[in-house]
Parts: structure tokens; C-alpha cells; sequence
């Protein structure tokens, strides 16, 4: 396994990170399961563990903090806050009064002292963003965490972030945690070049797409809505919406890519996000103990300039196949009352 620098901290971590999701009642509730998914991923060199307190109501973080006793000095683990973790309207988002309160809760669960990488889940358009790094600056400054990051914000919010920290004398993001992959390279444009010139580290989630790019999912074949995914949207997985079917066009010439790699079309996914120089690592996400074995096949995979020519083809650099599920979409364009003035100030006169 390779190893990177990680943002400038001089924490070195794997080129795959252990994504924890699956873990708990979401995925896989058998808690010993998913320690042997752990163990399994330590021994082959892992040494990255990510997870966050909203995974399985933090069940998620409970089954990491058991799996890694007697293991624990050698991972790099992070976590995430942002999610409401519970009734009531201060128990979310990233102000310092949460942010307090839960990384406690995610120390106790996790079973340590310490976090490696304490990462805010999402953008908060409610808390000021000196707040938040204030907070976690203090939280480094106690111990508590060694480092910290974002996840899934855009480039102008990190960019932000940085001059506030600049200014206030306040640590700043260490790390950005983006959805990637062959079919969302919406990130391309601004999240990883910005990243790059600030000396981010990079870990980039869904590199199969929600499912589209383990190949269960194929041009002309009937979807069952019933099961698995396409259960929480259905309207991403339905072969007769316009967006579907443009993502099974793209996913059946990613296939001929792969057939002449000499790979699967997993494999070829997992291996595309490593060939950015911005990447750090890869967060890859196993329910069983064989789909780990089954991604760790494709750790060699190299591909070559022909191959990474042919993907810019079929998507863009730059372009998004579709909006990855979970990905943050700003307030200006969710609330209409932030981009329409008043009816009765919108004429010139």
C-alpha cells in the first residue's frame, strides 16, 4: 500500500481509507462482521479509518471504537460532525455549542482519547465559520483532536475559511472530503485545484457513484426499485428518466474502457480518483469482509494517459454525469425567497 503526507499535518495515511458507512444498522448490524472487515483492511496496509457520528445514529462509530482496542496507536482515524444527532434544534450543525458537545460523544463511542482527523460534515449558512474554527481550534489546542477538516464544501467556503483563520490566528482546514468519481467530476473544476494551492489533503467519497459503477447497474437491464438503493431514489435508478439513462450510456463505454485496462468496472473506478495529483486517498466502502478482498484486487491498477484520454471523452474533466446523493446543494439555489426579491421590487421603475 502507498502512503501520502496528509495535508501538510505530516500524518502519513494509505491510498485507500476505510470508510465505515456500512457499518451498523444502515448496512451491516453484525458488529463482529465488520471488525474482521476492519482487521482485514489493517493487515493488507490500510492504516486510514473514516467514519462519522451520524452513520447508524453513531452505531457506526461504536462498532470502529471496539474493532480497533489494542490497534488503535497504529490508525489514522477520523470522524465527522455536523448531522443532527438527536431532537431539537441545537443538536446539529457546527457551532461551537454542538461541536463541544459532540466530539465528547464521538471520543466516548470511539473508545479513545484522541481523534486524528475531526472533519465538519457539511456547510452550516447559520453559524459563522470564525465560530466553527474557533471551536475546533480549541479542540486541537486540547488535546482532543490532532487535526481537522471539511467535507463536501465548495471551493469559495474554503477559500473563505482560510482567510478567516489567516486573520484570526486560528488553525485551519487541513483536509477536504469531495465526492469523486468517473461520473461526478464536478469537483475538477474548482473544490481540488483550490485544494492544491492551500496544501489540502484530499480523501474523495462514492468512487462507484451510489452503485452505478459496480456494474449491477447496465444499459437495456430491468432495475428493481425494490431493494438496495434505488429504494431511498428510486428516481436516480429509473431507466426511463433522461439523467438514468445518460449515466447507463456513460457506464456502458466505461465498461470497453475497463474490458481493454484489463480490470473490472470497479476496479476501474476506485483506480481513476488516485491518478489526480490532488487525491491523497480514496475512501472506499465495504459491507462484507469479500467486497473489501474483492477492491483490494484493483490496488494495482495503473492507468495510463490512453486510458484516462479515453475517460475525458465519455465525461468531461469538470463535469458531473450526475449530482452525487448526499452532496451539498447551497441555499440560494434550494430557497427561492434568497434569489427572488419581493414582487413589488423587481421592475427597473
Amino acid at each position: 500500500m502507498r502512503y501520502h503526507a496528509l495535508g501538510g499535518t505530516g500524518i502519513e495515511v494509505s491510498s485507500y481509507c476505510l470508510g465505515t458507512m456500512m457499518f451498523g444498522f444502515v448496512g451491516n448490524p453484525d458488529h463482529e462482521d465488520c471488525a474482521r472487515i476492519v482487521h482485514a483492511a489493517l493487515d493488507e496496509g490500510i492504516n486510514f479509518v473514516d467514519t462519522a457520528d451520524m452513520y447508524s445514529a453513531g452505531e457506526s462509530e461504536t462498532v470502529v471504537g471496539k474493532a480497533l482496542k489494542g490497534r488503535r496507536d497504529d490508525v489514522v482515524l477520523a470522524t465527522k460532525v455536523h448531522f443532527p444527532m438527536g431532537e431539537g434544534p441545537n443538536r446539529g450543525g457546527n457551532s461551537r455549542r454542538w461541536i463541544v458537545r459532540a466530539v465528547e460523544d464521538s471520543l466516548r463511542r470511539l473508545g479513545t482519547d484522541w481523534i486524528d482527523l475531526y472533519q465538519v460534515h457539511r456547510p452550516d449558512h447559520t453559524t459563522d465559520v470564525e465560530e466553527t474554527l474557533s471551536a475546533l481550534t480549541d479542540l486541537v489546542r486540547q488535546g482532543k483532536i490532532r487535526a481537522f477538516g471539511c467535507s463536501t464544501f465548495p471551493a469559495d467556503h474554503i477559500v473563505e475559511a482560510h482567510h478567516v483563520a489567516d486573520r484570526r490566528g486560528l488553525h485551519r482546514f487541513r483536509t477536504e472530503q469531495p465526492p469523486y468519481s468517473l461520473l461526478a467530476r464536478g469537483v475538477e473544476r474548482h473544490v481540488l485545484p483550490v485544494a492544491q494551492r492551500l496544501g489540502m489533503g484530499v480523501l474523495t467519497w462514492s468512487p462507484l457513484a451510489s452503485g452505478f459503477l459496480t456494474g449491477r447497474y447496465r444499459k437495456g437491464q430491468a432495475v428493481d426499485l425494490s431493494s438496495g438503493r434505488p429504494t431511498l431514489n428510486p428516481d436516480r435508478f429509473d431507466p426511463a428518466a433522461p439523467r438514468t439513462a445518460a449515466k447507463l450510456e456513460a457506464v456502458e463505454q466505461l465498461v470497453a474502457v475497463a474490458d481493454d485496462v484489463g480490470c473490472t468496472l470497479p476496479e476501474l473506478a476506485i483506480a481513476f480518483p488516485l491518478a489526480h495529483p490532488a487525491v491523497t486517498s480514496v475512501i472506499i466502502g465495504p459491507r462484507t469482509v469479500r467486497q473489501l478482498h474483492d477492491t483490494l484486487k484493483g490496488a494495482s491498477v495503473v492507468l495510463d494517459d490512453a486510458a484516462l484520454d479515453r475517460i475525458d471523452e465519455i465525461v468531461p474533466p469538470g463535469t458531473d454525469v450526475y449530482h452525487p446523493d448526499g452532496a451539498w446543494t447551497p441555499p440560494s439555489l434550494t430557497t427561492p425567497a434568497l434569489r427572488r426579491r419581493p414582487a413589488d421590487s423587481r421592475s427597473a421603475v
